[in-house]
């Protein structure tokens, strides 16, 4: 390969991103609330979060629904509302520019390690060409539009999450929800704006799981004694720093959901212990779940790493023994300070790196990273089953 494909194949992929492109990145571009590298992130902010949730107060306060007395659930009151637009939204947004940021280098690192094959950097390209055609596709943003129409609103949140109570959106009736003013807009822009960048995530992840398997049946030359004990794909484990703020998100809308049927219909945070745990699991396999694809070629790294170390170490141990315990040794060579010692540790140090090598580059670390990112805006809701004080002395009864 000439030195200017080599530097053309890590110029392309410097500058890959999940999230710089698809025509709302463009319209944004255009309506100034972003530059090129996901700058103005407060602006953008700001716009998105009040064009949810602003008109839905100025419409609350015009019906009388803004407060307590006027509706069973009012605007303000309303704790899954303010959660969702005001702090999941935001982070939502915030995720965009802590992913580019982060994983912008992650694939350089593919060709930095030399994990790629030579004869495979066409392919290794290919796979990379291909998820930019559609992070950037027209299509798949319509479609996440429609589906979130047809399926996200009229489906979901009008059968199924929207609370079967007098709310400041609706009233409930026989014939389903009746929806006010305020709830026209809640229904038909906010909600769906919020769905549609919680499912362009979902569809991010799709292009960085589809990127991963392409990339996972290349030739890939991994390393069984490197230090990071996955074939010296270990930097794929740091994805989950940068996935951290959509865990946050997740959690932090869980718990507007449960909030508002603690307080509004009396449920109690236990009751939904299974969909905690369903939201924990879902995002272990979203974020995590797409490093297991390289398992079978790092179960195979293994084995063979095992075969070809355990026979080098046979072949070692052999003539150390014969040197050193069968009187093979010359006479004259002192065995204090004989390097052959410290080579047998580094090579009893080298099999133990192959022995304990990994198949799949996940940490513990990133797991617990992850479910505690997902729990934490949830763990306040205990307060609704025992008071701060009685909750801070369980705790430290646990600990000390």
């Amino acid at each position: 390969m000439t030195a200017e494909k080599t530097i053309d194949n890590l110029a392309k992929s410097t500058d890959f991103s999940l999230v710089l492109g698809g025509p709302l990145f463009q319209l944004l571009r255009r309506a100034h609330l972003t530059g090129d590298a996901l700058e103005l992130l407060k602006q953008r902010i700001l716009v998105i979060s009040m064009l949810a949730w602003l008109p839905l107060l100025v419409l609350s306060v015009l019906e009388g629904t803004a407060l307590a007395g006027s509706a069973a659930v009012p605007f303000l009151l309303d704790v899954e509302v303010h959660i969702k637009f005001l702090g999941v939204v935001p982070l939502l947004i915030v995720a965009e520019l802590v992913v580019h940021e982060r994983m912008r280098f992650v694939v350089k690192q593919f060709l930095e390690r030399h994990l790629i094959a030579e004869n495979d950097l066409a392919r290794f390209d290919a796979a990379i060409a291909s998820a930019f055609r559609l992070r950037n596709s027209v299509l798949a943003e319509v479609l996440l539009i429609a589906f979130v129409y047809v399926v996200g609103v009229l489906i979901v949140w009008r059968h199924y999450t929207a609370l079967a109570t007098t709310t400041w959106y609706a009233a409930a009736s026989d014939g389903g929800l009746r929806l006010s003013l305020s709830g026209v807009w809640y229904g038909y822009v906010s909600l769906p704006l919020f769905q549609f960048l919680m499912m362009r995530w979902y569809f991010r992840f799709f292009i960085w799981t589809r990127f991963l398997w392409q990339v996972s049946r290349l030739d890939l030359s991994l390393v069984p004694t490197h230090p990071d004990h996955v074939g010296g794909l270990g930097f794929l484990s740091n994805t989950v720093f940068a996935f951290t703020p959509l865990a946050v998100a997740h959690g932090g809308l869980l718990a507007g959901f449960i909030a508002n049927r603690i307080f509004y219909l009396g449920a109690s945070l236990p009751q939904f212990k299974i969909e905690i745990a369903v939201v924990v699991v879902f995002l272990l396999c979203i974020v995590l779940g797409p490093l297991l694809l390289f398992t079978p070629k790092l179960a195979e790294a293994k084995r063979t790493g095992n075969r070809e170390y355990g026979t080098l170490a046979e072949r070692y141990v052999r003539e150390f023994d014969t040197k050193w315990l069968r009187g093979g040794a010359p006479p004259d060579e002192p065995l204090v300070g004989s390097g052959d010692i410290q080579s047998l540790a580094d090579l009893n140090n080298s099999f133990e790196v192959v022995r304990t090598m990994g198949i799949a580059p996940v940490t513990k670390e990133a797991i617990l990273r992850l479910a505690v990112a997902t729990l934490a805006p949830i763990v306040p809701l205990a307060l609704t089953m025992m008071p701060l004080e009685e909750l801070l002395k369980k705790l430290i009864g646990i600990v000390f």
